[in-house]
């Protein structure tokens, strides 16, 4: 047996859920950006640099001017970094700021009409990722032409009550056994339950406050790393 491919480790914004801190010393983060912002910051240049996969940008509040001075800002603090930025829900601030692609959910844009998008501009490099909470809707992802799923929640979390209760791990195995697409997990994974969720299938984990709240990135990144499964 050998260890199979390390998870791909997504961290979902949430800057409405960040305590103020003190500003980091960063050139980028000076006091001419909002605080909110500066804190998302510096929350996602940890995260980049301590090798998080991907960085979603989640912040649904957010009108278009400063979500697009957002995703650009992260778009630097990641740069030095394999860390890949990715935009939920609005393609127009994905493209405005060259993110490198976008998450779609139950009310974003369809699928398809992204796809075609893709196609139409040939930007094969851009990934298009989908939400899903049933097996009929990943399979209809899979086919409709997107390159991974989230699914959920497997576990209870605040942040998913609205999508009913916990999947639970043994639903995650079967979309999983179900899809040749990569498929994370989200929704109340720790450092607990991670390596279960790697262990039914999953190509790796996303989540809020498991990289939020993480007192040490690099240390949290390397824990979660080591959740390869074996096959």
């Amino acid at each position: 047996m050998t260890a199979g491919p390390k998870p791909i480790l997504c961290y979902v914004t949430d800057g409405r859920a960040l305590k103020p801190a003190p500003a980091p010393a960063n050139p980028l983060l000076n006091d001419s950006i909002p605080l909110r912002l500066r804190l998302l910051l510096d929350s996602i240049g940890r995260a980049a640099a301590a090798g998080t996969d991907w960085i979603q940008i989640r912040e649904k509040d957010l009108d278009t001017r400063p979500l697009v001075e957002l995703v650009r800002l992260a778009l630097a603090e990641s740069r030095d970094t394999a860390a890949r930025v990715l935009v939920n829900d609005r393609l127009d601030i994905a493209v405005a700021a060259n993110a490198g692609g976008i998450h779609l959910g139950e009310k974003s844009l369809p699928l398809q009409s992204v796809v075609e998008w893709r196609s139409s501009t040939r930007r094969s490099h851009f990934l298009i990722g989908v939400s899903c909470h049933s097996l009929e809707s990943a399979r209809e992802a899979e086919r409709g032409g997107a390159d991974y799923i989230f699914f959920g929640p497997v576990y209870a979390t605040p942040s998913k009550a609205s999508f009913g209760p916990p999947q639970g791990i043994e639903r995650l195995r079967e979309i999983c056994t179900a899809l040749k697409i990569p498929v994370l997990a989200i929704g109340g994974v720790n450092l607990v339950n991670g390596s279960e969720c790697i262990s039914a299938g999953a190509a790796g984990v996303a989540a809020i406050r498991l990289f939020q709240d993480a007192a040490d990135s690099a240390e949290l990144a390397a824990k979660l790393k080591n959740f390869s499964s074996l096959q």
